[in-house]
C-alpha cells in the first residue's frame, strides 16, 4: 500500500530523512500550508487509526469527522461499530458532526431512510413497490473500529493496516497500566495556536525543559530516561523521577494510589500516530487528544485517569495544566517562527532522537509510505 505524495517540494522533504545528525526539521509548508493539512486529513488521519474518545462516554449514536471523512459511531453496551456517515440514498449525513442520538434505529433526517444498528437498510419510504430495488444492497458502509483499553479507534478510509500492526510494541508498554480500569478524573480543553505536529514534536523532547519547565525539572531530571525504537506507528520514551519523588506533581508527592504492577520510578511518554499522546505515571494516566482545526490551530483535549477509589486528582491536574500552558506558549511561538519568510529548517540536537523518529515518520508519509511495515 502506498499513498499519493504530499503537495510539497520532494527535495525539502528528503532533507528530513537524512541520517540522524545530518537531517533537518520539516519544511515550513508542513506547518503552514492549508493544502498540506488537507492531504494530512485524508491520509494521516482518515487513512490510519484515529482515537475517537472513550467508549463509555459515547451515546447510542454519534456523528464525528475523522480527518475529512464523516463517520457514524454506534454503541451497544461495550461494543462500538463504525459506519460511513452517509445515507445510501442521496448521501445526506445520518447525524451531524458532534451530534448524537439515542434510539434503537438509525434514521436519515433527509428522506427518512431507516437502518438497523448493524447498518442494514430496514425501511425506504416509497420504495416498497419499486421493481429491482433490493434493500440488502443498500446497507451502510461498515468501517474498521476497535476498542482498546477503553478508547475507541476508527479507520475512516477502511484500508489501513490492522490495528494490532498499528500498535506494534506499544501494546505491551501500555498493558500494565490497565487504562480501561481507571476512571476519568478531570478534563481540560485547550485551543493552541500551533500546528498539530509542533505539539507532538514538543512532546518528544525535554531539551526545552530546563528553560520553560521549572516545576517538571524539580521532580524529574530533564536528561533522564531513554527513547524507544520498537515496532508500531508510534514514538516515545521515558523519564525518571528524582530520588524522594513519587510522581509528577508540584511537590513530587501523590494524592492518589500506586498503580499495581507498573514501574514506580519512571514515567512513559508515548505518541500513538497520529493524534493520541499517552503519559503513563506510577499513579495516573494522562492523555492529550489532538484535532487539527487549521494549519496553525489545534484543539487539544487533555484527560486524567485514576483508580476508582481516588476521589481527587487535583495534584496531577494542577501540575500538568501549568506544564501544558508553558508548552502551549512555546508551541505558539514556534508556529509564529516557522511562519516567518526567514525560517529555514534547523538541525536536531543529539538528545532529540525521538523528534527525529517522529519527523522521519511524517516525512516518509509525505513521500507516500504509510507508517506500517511493508
Amino acid at each position: 500500500m502506498t499513498w499519493p505524495p504530499a503537495p510539497m517540494e520532494p527535495a525539502e522533504v528528503a532533507r528530513s530523512l537524512r541520517p540522524f545528525g545530518e537531517s533537518t526539521m520539516l519544511p515550513a509548508a508542513a506547518y503552514t500550508s492549508a493544502e498540506v493539512l488537507g492531504w494530512e486529513r485524508r491520509q494521516l488521519f482518515a487513512g490510519t487509526w484515529v482515537c475517537a474518545g472513550r467508549a463509555e462516554e459515547l451515546p447510542a449514536q454519534r456523528g464525528i469527522t475523522v480527518g475529512d471523512v464523516p463517520v457514524l459511531l454506534v454503541r451497544s453496551g461495550a461494543e462500538v461499530k463504525a459506519f460511513a456517515n452517509t445515507c445510501r440514498h442521496r448521501g445526506h449525513e445520518l447525524i451531524g458532526d458532534g451530534e448524537s442520538a439515542d434510539r434503537p434505529v438509525i434514521v436519515c433526517p433527509y428522506h427518512g431512510w431507516v437502518y438497523t444498528v448493524d447498518g442494514a437498510l430496514a425501511g425506504a419510504p416509497r420504495f416498497r413497490d419499486v421493481v429491482g430495488f433490493e434493500p440488502a444492497e443498500h446497507g451502510l458502509v461498515p468501517l474498521p473500529a476497535q476498542v482498546w483499553h477503553g478508547w475507541v479507534f476508527v479507520n475512516a478510509t477502511g484500508d489501513a493496516a490492522p490495528f494490532a500492526t498499528h500498535l506494534g510494541a506499544l501494546a505491551g508498554l501500555v498493558a500494565p497500566y490497565a487504562p480501561d480500569r481507571l476512571r476519568l478524573a478531570d478534563r481540560h480543553e485547550y485551543q493552541v495556536r500551533a500546528n498539530w505536529k509542533v505539539i507532538v514534536e514538543n512532546y518528544q523532547e525535554c531539551y526545552h525543559c530546563p528553560h520553560i519547565h521549572p516545576e517538571l525539572c524539580a521532580v524529574s531530571p530533564p536528561n533522564s530516561g531513554d527513547n524507544y525504537d520498537l515496532p508500531g506507528a508510534w514514538v516515545g520514551g521515558t523519564m525518571d523521577l528524582r530520588d524522594g519523588m513519587t510522581t509528577m506533581s508540584l511537590d513530587g508527592r501523590s494524592g492518589g494510589v500506586p498503580l499495581p504492577g507498573v514501574d514506580q520510578r519512571r514515567v512513559r511518554y508515548l505518541a500513538l500516530f497520529p493524534d493520541l499522546l499517552l503519559s503513563l505515571h506510577p499513579d495516573y494516566v494522562m492523555t492529550h487528544r489532538l484535532r487539527p482545526l487549521t494549519p496553525d490551530t489545534t484543539q487539544v483535549e487533555c484527560s486524567w485517569y485514576v483508580p476508582p477509589e481516588v476521589q481527587d486528582a487535583g495534584y496531577a491536574v494542577e501540575f500538568w495544566d501549568r506544564t501544558n500552558r508553558q508548552d502551549w506558549a512555546a508551541c505558539e511561538s514556534v508556529q509564529r517562527g516557522v511562519s516567518s519568510p526567514h525560517f529555514v529548517p534547523g538541525p536536531l540536537a543529539p538528545n532529540e532522537d525521538a523528534v527525529y523518529r517522529w519527523v522521519s515518520l511524517i516525512a516518509r508519509a509525505y513521500q507516500g509510505t504509510p507508517p506500517w511495515p511493508r
